[in-house]
């Protein structure tokens, strides 16, 4: 895994910085991309949903686990038989 990424997102009208691993910043993009958001747009919406205990960079991480999780429950693929 490589080392930290900080990028500036705007957040509501206003930037933060966000550091998160290279992995987790293009799974984001993966996302909002076939959600057809832009990344600024997505953090917004994980922003807006996580309780006041969780970091914004947590908040993040979590998020791209649970649509990985989902993704691989959902895949319709049957496995191959053995």
């Amino acid at each position: 895994m490589s080392g930290l990424r900080k990028r500036s997102v705007l957040i509501s009208g206003h930037q933060t910085s966000v550091s998160l691993e290279q992995e987790f910043w293009d799974e984001l993009a993966t996302i909002a991309a076939n959600r057809s958001l832009s990344i600024n747009a997505l953090v917004g919406e994980i922003d807006r949903a996580r309780d006041g205990d969780s970091n914004l960079s947590s908040s993040l991480r979590v998020h791209v686990l649970e649509h990985l999780r989902g993704g691989q429950a959902e895949d319709p693929t049957p496995a191959p038989p053995e």
